[in-house]
């Protein structure tokens, strides 16, 4: 199995992006901002690129032709931003719930959607709330066989599949993460490192239940248990607090626990072989002011990440 989920020209650092589902998302779902408005404030706020939330308002799959998937990646393009990924909704289609044939349906809807926009990169989650399923021992071959076979679909049209683990959804401990990586086993199949996630499902072990599994040493400990597997970034600060008792609070960086220097060091070889790193901010009231004050602070971690790797090669 190649260890690297892809490779990059020499000289290239990671750009940055901003998802999306910071502004309709939690605090914004009532009011969600347009797509537009959204590109326009990561363009003016001097990020790179943005990460597509697939639930609408946002651009969803089934709600675009190949002709309007086209016409809005170069609406984005335009505008001087790439587009790091694409995060569609699938909660109709839970993976090893439905059926395989229902949900790799969805997967040929977004494929088709990704690959006229000009999106190399889909993220996806197991979407049910830990435990799992009615009977997870039963659902969890499902998931492996439905996510390798969307793995193998989108690697036919150059589109890379990473699974964003999460303390609010099925398969939550950093031992059932590692097992489905080697259960699925494919090259075209990786995690998303998020950072706020690692550090509250790997230094609290929420929503595990009562028999927690937690690392000594909290997320550079899954970090190093990760390393040659990640194929997305997610960079945002934490405290280990969880958001009204689902998932991870995502917040402003120097705001929660995270060194990043040292979450970040066991998968610098990983993570600056990406084209990007995503600004993660979700559920979080003052985004509009947070999130422009973010860009100087990813770009001085990884800046600083690059310079250990080339203090340590020198």
């Amino acid at each position: 199995m190649n260890n690297s989920p892809h490779t990059v020209l020499p000289g290239k650092i990671p750009q940055i992006s901003l998802g999306s589902w910071a502004f309709s998302f939690g605090p914004f779902a009532d009011a969600p901002w347009s797509f537009d408005r959204f590109c326009d404030y990561a363009a003016d706020a001097h990020y790179d690129g943005v990460e597509i939330n697939g639930f609408r308002p946002h651009p969803h799959d089934e709600d675009f032709s190949v002709s309007a998937a086209r016409a809005l990646g170069s609406a984005i393009r335009d505008r001087g931003l790439g587009i790091s990924g694409y995060a569609p909704d699938l909660t109709a289609t839970p993976p090893g719930v439905a059926a395989e044939a229902e949900y790799l349906a969805r997967i040929d809807s977004i494929a088709r959607f990704c690959v006229a926009a000009g999106i190399d990169l889909v993220r996806v989650d197991t979407i049910t709330p830990p435990p799992g399923p009615g009977d997870p021992a039963a659902a969890y071959p499902a998931l492996v066989r439905t996510w390798g076979a969307a793995a193998e679909r989108l690697a036919k049209d150059g589109l890379r599949l990473v699974w964003e683990y999460e303390p609010g959804f099925w398969l939550n401990r950093p031992s059932e993460i590692l097992r489905l990586l080697d259960d699925v086993a494919s090259d075209n199949f990786a995690v998303m490192f998020d950072t706020s996630h690692s550090h509250t499902i790997a230094a609290y072990g929420r929503r595990q239940g009562p028999d927690t599994e937690i690392l000594p040493d909290g997320a550079p400990g899954l970090a190093r248990l990760l390393a040659g597997r990640v194929g997305a970034l997610h960079l945002i600060d934490s405290d280990g607090s969880l958001h009204d008792d689902e998932t991870s609070s995502h917040l402003p960086f120097g705001t929660g626990d995270l060194d990043f220097a040292a979450v970040l060091a066991p998968i610098r070889d990983d993570v600056l072989l990406l084209p990007w790193w995503t600004v993660d901010y979700c559920f979080w009231r003052e985004t509009i002011r947070d999130a422009r004050e973010a860009v100087p602070v990813v770009a001085a971690i990884r800046d600083n990440l690059v310079r250990t790797k080339g203090i340590e090669a020198g």
